[in-house]
């Protein structure tokens, strides 16, 4: 199996994100990584839609 072709940059930002080791996100299956990705997507919105619902809505002034 040959290394995902990604870019250094994304593998190192992914790799943090994710948790995982560099080298195992390089020879992970593509199959895999999309998962892990769409995990890490729901993740982070739902936790942008938590904050979204704890945050009053502003109140309009009155002209």
């Amino acid at each position: 199996m040959k290394p995902l072709q990604i870019s250094p940059e994304t593998a190192i930002t992914l790799s943090k994100q994710l948790g995982v080791p560099l080298e195992h996100l390089m020879h992970m299956p593509q199959h895999i990584l999309l998962q892990k990705i769409a995990e890490l997507s729901k993740q982070q919105s739902a936790e942008t839609d938590g904050k979204a619902a704890e945050t009053p809505p502003a109140e309009k002034e009155e002209q």
